[in-house]
């Protein structure tokens, strides 16, 4: 499979170009990025053809990742699938609902498979752990904290305007639930949402399988205080999520591993453009409730 890159940001070299590269079975196109020199030096990295018509790669790749910020990814993804090419995504799908429900219905209506790089769900403990708790029932209540300092560090994402006007809610927001919606069903209802100091948000979710959650996400807390944790309630006592051995780039590879089947089978992944759009849809209502609170 024929794909290019779409993005040249911090994400897109340390992340997708790697993966890409590295992947046996892709063949690394080439790269558009809204910075012609920034996809220039980024394609001479890796010897592959730099593009500045974002309609040429498109023409010349059976499939695409996008290493963008949301509201750059949703409409290129759109024009993508219309013209046929499978689609490697990032999180958040969008930023609004609208945008997300455009690009699950342009993937679905052009029968090209989707999948969006949550990355727990490609990393082989995280992954592990999660189908082993979906398999079992009787959770009553989970807990999940994703505290990060991006913002309190010299982080290269610190810089980005959407991380800056959206936080965390909108950055680890589509990773905790990635993993727990899996697990304990899809968000029926945010309950209660809540800020605390920064971009710290605190929600609390009802899911289908009747179980709760509470969920804090945080991208400015001091570096000693960051750190990731699940833990599940229930039944069959008490479970936690285990840390990934795996790093970004191997995640991604096994992300790729999911297009390549998706496209050969014709079998929807969980984590489609479709999944991505529930997690907009909740996302945007915890936001609204935030909003509601502060009113």
């Amino acid at each position: 499979m024929r794909i290019g890159l779409l993005g040249t940001g911090p994400w897109a070299r340390a992340a997708y170009a790697p993966a890409l590269a590295g992947h046996p079975g892709l063949e690394f196109a080439g790269v558009w990025g809204r910075r012609p020199e920034a996809a220039a030096a980024l394609a001479q990295r890796y010897d592959v053809t730099p593009y500045t018509d974002v309609d040429a790669l498109l023409a010349d790749v059976d499939a695409v990742a996008v290493a963008l910020p949301p509201s750059v990814q949703a409409p290129l993804a759109v024009r993508a699938a219309r013209a046929g090419r499978h689609l490697l995504l990032d999180k958040p799908l969008a930023l609004s609902v609208a945008d997300a429900r455009a690009v699950a219905e342009a993937a679905e209506r052009a029968g090209v498979a989707s999948v969006v790089f949550f990355t727990a769900r490609f990393q082989k403990e995280p992954e592990a752990w999660i189908g082993e708790q979906a398999s079992v029932a009787g959770w009553c209540t989970a807990r999940a904290h994703w505290l990060g300092a991006v913002f309190t560090t010299d982080s290269p994402f610190a810089a980005s305007p959407w991380r800056q006007e959206k936080g965390a809610l909108w950055d680890l927001g589509p990773h905790a639930l990635s993993v727990l919606m899996p697990i304990l069903g899809d968000v029926t209802e945010v309950v209660a949402a809540g800020h605390g100091p920064g971009d710290t948000v605190h929600l609390v979710l009802d899911h289908a399988a009747g179980a709760s959650s509470t969920v804090t996400l945080s991208q400015s807390v001091p570096p000693a205080a960051a750190g990731t944790g699940y833990e599940l309630r229930g039944d069959h006592g008490v479970t936690v999520m285990p840390a990934a051995s795996e790093d970004a780039v191997t995640a991604l590879t096994r992300a790729a591993d999911a297009l390549l089947a998706s496209a050969g089978t014709g079998r929807p992944h969980p984590c489609d453009a479709s999944f991505g759009l529930r997690v907009t849809e909740i996302l945007a209502a915890a936001e609204a409730r935030l909003s509601a609170n502060t009113e």
